[in-house]
C-alpha cells in the first residue's frame, strides 16, 4: 500500500501542476490577469499641461527652479553687441586642439550648420544666397577682416549672432563651435 499512496500522491501534484498551468494562462494578451497593485498598473499621474489641485497655480506644468541650469547647458555672459564682441575676443580661448580629429568633425559640422550660408570654400556663396532666396550676401569667412579676428569673437558670432547671421548657441555645442572655428582656421584659410 506504501507505494500506492506515494504513487498517488506524486500523480496529484502533478495533476495540480497541469491545472494551475493550463487555468493560469489566458490566450488574450490584452488581460493580464488579476491585478495586484492596480495603482502601478493605473497611473494616476497628471498630464503635462492639465490642471493640478497639488500645486498653488494649479498646472501641473512648473517652471524650473530658480537659478537652475539645464543639464549639458553652458551659461553664456556675453550679449550681442560690439562691446561684448570684443571683450569675447580677448576672454575666451580655444580649449579644443587643433588635431586632425578636431578639425575632421568641425568639417562635418560646417557642412551641417554653416554652408548653406557661408559656402563651402566659406566665400559667403552658399546656397541661399546663390539661388536667390535669401537677397543678402553672408560673410566671406576667407576675407582678411575674418582671418584676423581672435577665435574668441568668432565662438562669439556664431554663439549670439551678427549683423543678419541668427544665434546658433542654442543648436551648437560649445565644443562644437571650437571645433567649427578649428575647421574654419585649418581648411578654410588656405
Amino acid at each position: 500500500m506504501k507505494n500506492i499512496s506515494s504513487g498517488s500522491s506524486i500523480l496529484s501534484i502533478i495533476g495540480i501542476v497541469i491545472l494551475c498551468t493550463f487555468t493560469s494562462c489566458d490566450k488574450d494578451r490584452n488581460k493580464p490577469g488579476q491585478s495586484y497593485f492596480p495603482d502601478m498598473e493605473q497611473s494616476r499621474a497628471y498630464e503635462t499641461y492639465s490642471a493640478n489641485p497639488i500645486f498653488a497655480d494649479g498646472q501641473t506644468n512648473q517652471p524650473p527652479v530658480e537659478n537652475t541650469i539645464s543639464r549639458g547647458y553652458i551659461p553664456y555672459d556675453f550679449e550681442k553687441t560690439e562691446e561684448n564682441l570684443k571683450q569675447a575676443g580677448e576672454e575666451l580661448i580655444n580649449p579644443v586642439a587643433m588635431d586632425y580629429a578636431n578639425i575632421k568633425e568641425g568639417k562635418r559640422l560646417y557642412g551641417i550648420y554653416c554652408v548653406n550660408c557661408h559656402g563651402i570654400n566659406g566665400d559667403g556663396k552658399g546656397n541661399l544666397y546663390t539661388s536667390g532666396k535669401y537677397p543678402y550676401p553672408p560673410a566671406s569667412l576667407v576675407l582678411e577682416n575674418t582671418i584676423h579676428r581672435p577665435d574668441g569673437e568668432i565662438f562669439h558670432i556664431i554663439s549670439v549672432g551678427y549683423g543678419i547671421m541668427g544665434a546658433h548657441q542654442s543648436q551648437i555645442n560649445p565644443i562644437e563651435r571650437w571645433q567649427i572655428i578649428n575647421y574654419i582656421r585649418n581648411d578654410l584659410e588656405k
